[in-house]
């Protein structure tokens, strides 16, 4: 999943081990990581993960931060 560029929603709560509830919330706010193809919502995953790393208060482990920081 890492190489994938492109995540439902579904895939990105899993990947990055995201609250539903707080991911829900998050959702409802215009965001450049959000695209929409066609009626459902997806996830531009490397400016999500950007995303993430100036909003920790997010992210429930930090798992998959990248080594060395």
């Amino acid at each position: 999943m890492n190489e994938k560029d492109i995540m439902t929603l579904a895939e990105a709560i899993d990947y990055f081990e995201l609250s539903r509830r707080k991911f829900s919330a998050l959702l409802k706010s215009r965001h450049d990581f959000v695209i929409y193809y066609r009626n459902r919502k997806m996830i531009i995953r490397v400016l999500f993960q950007a995303y993430l790393e100036q909003h920790p208060e997010l992210r429930r482990c930090r798992k998959w931060v990248r080594e060395g920081k």
